[in-house]
């Protein structure tokens, strides 16, 4: 047992030691990559705050307050038609209980007149514009804007058709795949591997597995971004669990497990952008910017634009984990 002690000692602190060297200098074992762009905002279904979610007039609006990025939900209309849209039913946007995929793009109806905001419950936008629109018409107006779209289904069809317009428009670089399914990725970046993408649920617990076990530093990491809500928001805008016990659970572990600016920062400094959603409070922008993340998500980009000009950020801040 003592000679098992004699080796095995010398070789866990050397592990630990290495270990703790490449998770705070990792560009002495990888290359970082440059982003094509860099998210301090991010305009949640287009800015639903503001204006109805997910229409070009709240994409406008977004624009107006220099968002770095777009937040958008896709599905297929019956006559193959891919138009942005986070609900497959249409009944909460519009009082039609049928599905996109039964409805063709011209008969798709309008938004209701006021839509109530998914993470400010009370709160409720409106506007002008109630037309659903199609991801050709977002590309067609905004040639430039990075956009991240979610894929919540395994519609090969659906996802083939994004890909086939994101290379139509030669946006690939400024484009993100976004999915919770690990076999929906696959089949995103089967589609169009030269877009970049986001951590699955899948892979944001092999991650923390890797972060925790010590052994982060050490493997490459394929994302360029991971999308993750800010613990402390639930039980206050988001509601993952209809049981209060279930969430105020899920509050604190992942509070525990996330919220470590040490891992934020390795992330940052690897090249993957950090993005916590989805916050319309400034006590929360503050959270998430003094744990060192790249940006913000939110359904405000009018307040969190106002926070950013009065907070100027820094990228890739050095922070201690605390």
């Amino acid at each position: 047992m003592s000679s098992f002690l004699y080796y095995a000692l010398p070789a866990l602190g050397g592990y630990t030691l290495l270990s703790l060297l490449f998770l705070r200098w990792p560009r002495l074992l990888h290359v970082t990559r440059n982003p094509a762009f860099r998210c301090q905002l991010a305009a949640h279904r287009g800015g639903s705050g503001e204006r109805l979610e997910n229409t070009m007039e709240a994409l406008e609006n977004s624009m107006a307050q220099r968002s770095d990025l777009f937040e958008l939900d896709c599905q297929l209309t019956r006559d193959g038609q891919v138009v942005v849209s986070h609900d497959e039913n249409l009944f909460r946007q519009s009082g039609l209980n049928k599905n996109i995929q039964d409805v063709d793009y011209e008969d798709l109806p309008l938004y209701r007149e006021e839509l109530e905001v998914y993470f400010s419950p009370g709160q409720f936008a409106q506007g002008s514009d109630r037309k659903m629109i199609r991801l050709e018409d977002v590309f067609q107006r905004f040639p430039q804007t990075p956009v991240s779209l979610e894929v919540k289904v395994e519609d090969e069809k659906l996802i083939n058709k994004i890909a086939t317009l994101v290379k139509h428009f030669g946006r690939s670089e400024i484009t993100i795949w976004a999915a919770e399914k690990n076999s929906v990725m696959k089949k995103c970046h089967a589609a169009n591997p030269d877009m970049p993408t986001s951590f699955t649920v899948i892979r944001v617990i092999w991650l923390l597995l890797m972060y925790y076990g010590g052994l982060l530093p050490f493997f490459s990491i394929r994302e360029r971004f991971l999308l993750c809500f800010l613990p402390t928001i639930i039980n206050r805008t988001y509601f993952p669990s209809s049981c209060p016990a279930v969430n105020r659970l899920l509050a604190a572990i992942s509070k525990r497990l996330i919220m470590r600016k040490s891992l934020i920062r390795h992330l940052e400094e690897r090249g993957i952008q950090v993005v916590f959603w989805c916050l319309n409070e400034e006590s929360d922008f503050e959270v998430a910017y003094r744990l060192g993340a790249t940006g913000v998500m939110t359904d405000y980009p009018t307040a969190l634009r106002c926070y950013l000009d009065n907070h100027p950020q820094q990228p890739n801040q050095s922070n201690s984990d605390g």
